[in-house]
């Protein structure tokens, strides 16, 4: 009952039919507290399952949050893809759907796309402020940070923007190309609803300073929307740097299968052209490796974590300082 006053803790019940269970159902787990009146904020993490650091916080969250401390509303969503989570995949294991690549999904789909409908006909209209946390998953690494995607009006993409800065991670990135709203984040711009993401970790292992940048963060985010005042004691905020991925030449991807070997590590600062690896051939070790080259200037925010690749595949992307 999303109006009742208290805390709940409780299920969303997708029905699932299958051989082994003719009236199953996926209990995907969901808390509400609700205290007086306010603003409505949706926590939301594993909507990709192998990205813990948000489905551990949330999870703590649901534990620990005071229904007194709340004036408004909090819905925590702390693993709201269940399959996928359970699996500690990306996509969901049940129908292979990746929930944000979903919306804004059918009510007539598969799970996936089942949950994708749910949060973008009854969730997102009920709210005001989103956080969806994500991490690199087990095939990227990422330093972590906080992000917006423009949503290209500026009025929405100047709210964006405040609620990134009260959040105040070390790196607060914009995604500034690319408004595609299959996305979570690009599904709530589409519906007027002021959001946050963010890359807290990766290599399907779970970040402590992830975690710690989530747990530092979120109070201030809170407090932004009125729904949790900051506690008084609350050490002051880290200055924010602001970057941005521009445009597709921020990537580099495979070019051909093989092993890749990176020739720069995360965090580094590159220039175009400068050699990004090279992909060995260890099937035919006397075939020469394939180089690689980034395609602009940049830090390396995110490098895959697996040695393997596969024609197209991300092996790094670059950020650079946002442009005023």
């Amino acid at each position: 009952d999303y109006e009742k006053t208290g805390k709940q803790i409780g299920h969303l019940y997708l029905p699932h039919s299958v051989t082994r269970s003719a009236y199953g159902n996926i209990a995907i787990p969901v808390c509400v507290v609700k205290n007086g009146s306010g603003p409505t904020i949706l926590l939301m993490a594993g909507n990709h399952g192998d990205e813990y650091e948000g489905q551990i916080v949330l999870t703590r969250l649901v534990r620990s949050v005071d229904p007194g401390a709340v004036q408004g509303r909090l819905i925590i969503l702390p693993a709201i893809n269940l399959p996928a989570a359970m699996a500690g995949a990306r996509v969901s294991p049940l129908d292979q759907g990746n929930l944000n690549r979903s919306f804004p999904g059918d009510p007539a789909g598969g799970p996936t796309s089942r949950i994708a409908h749910y949060l973008y006909t009854v969730i997102f209209p009920m709210c005001d402020g989103m956080h969806d946390l994500h991490s690199g998953g087990s095939s990227l690494d990422y330093m972590p940070f906080a992000s917006i995607r423009l949503s290209g009006r500026p009025e929405h993409d100047g709210k964006l923007m405040a609620a990134l800065e009260a959040f105040a991670p070390p790196i607060g990135l914009v995604w500034a190309y690319d408004i595609e709203t299959s996305l979570a984040q690009g599904a709530a711009n589409d519906l007027g609803l002021v959001n946050l993401g963010g890359e807290f970790g990766g290599r399907g292992a779970v970040s402590l300073d992830g975690i710690g940048i989530i747990e530092q963060g979120m109070p201030r985010f809170l407090d932004h929307f009125g729904v949790m005042e900051l506690p008084g004691d609350a050490p002051a905020p880290p200055e924010t740097g602001l970057m941005q991925v521009r445009d597709r030449d921020y990537y580099v991807l495979a070019p051909e299968a093989g092993l890749f070997e990176p020739s720069v590590r995360l965090g580094d600062t590159v220039g175009a052209g400068q050699p990004a690896g090279q992909v060995h051939f260890v099937d035919n070790p006397g075939r020469p490796a394939v180089p690689c080259h980034f395609k602009a200037d940049g830090m390396v925010i995110c490098q895959r974590a697996m040695g393997r690749v596969e024609r197209g595949d991300c092996l790094f992307h670059l950020a650079t300082d946002l442009e005023g």
